[in-house]
């Protein structure tokens, strides 16, 4: 796992590999200029108060706001506009480092969707059980990168090895590999917690599980 996170790493150098990044932050700067602007248009157009003052506080609260949101939720939002560049990640990295391997296959459009729908679902069930923790907060960190970790590690894991297995011979693999999955999640999720390192997670985490699935995928062949 720590050789293929350097591997993952290491590829930060290659053009098309940065250029998947800069797509996802350009786009997800244009989601909040489009908030500004629609925020802007809005406190301009909406009085609320008859008093000068007051609608002008509160226009103040509401543009300071906006900008407090987009700090807290911009790495998030490059997180969700990045999910759908993954797949141009891994196929740099099987450019780069597995150039003999052939095409990935193409997924059917209903094992993509059982697969999503089955993660949202247990994502869901999961992270309403972690927020019963929050009552007990010395347990509530453990109990949040457990969760998440076990839950990134599946949809890492399932969104690189789908490209080269099918769902049973893939669901195999992960049986065999529930360690290593669990705790590859687990630093993901605590990366997603660090400013700044977690701009780079979605698409060092993908890079990483490339190398890790195509290992254990040889190693099993």
């Amino acid at each position: 796992m720590i050789k293929a996170i350097g591997l993952a790493i290491g590829q930060l150098s290659d053009r098309g590999f940065r250029g998947v990044l800069w797509r996802s932050i350009g786009l997800a700067a244009l989601v909040f200029v489009l908030l500004w602007l629609g925020v802007g248009f809005l406190v301009a157009n909406t009085a609320l108060f008859a008093t000068g003052w007051l609608e002008g506080v509160v226009d103040v609260l509401g543009v300071a706001a906006v900008l407090v949101l987009t700090w807290f939720l911009f790495p998030a939002v490059i997180g969700v506009i990045l999910s759908f560049f993954l797949e141009d990640a891994a196929n740099a990295v099987d450019r780069r480092h597995y150039p003999h391997l052939p095409p990935a296959r193409n997924q059917p459009i209903v094992e993509i969707v059982v697969t999503t729908l089955k993660f949202l679902g247990i994502a869901l069930v999961l992270n309403l059980v972690a927020l019963l923790f929050l009552l007990v907060p010395p347990l509530f960190p453990f109990v949040f990168y457990g969760i998440n970790g076990y839950l990134l590690g599946r949809e890492y894991y399932e969104l690189v090895a789908l490209r080269r297995l099918d769902p049973v011979s893939a669901l195999g693999v992960k049986r065999t590999r529930q360690a290593p999955l669990m705790g590859f999640g687990v630093l993901v999720a605590f990366a997603f917690t660090v400013p700044i390192v977690n701009l780079l997670t979605p698409l060092i985490a993908t890079a990483a599980m490339v190398h890790m699935v195509e290992t254990w995928r040889q190693r099993g062949a």
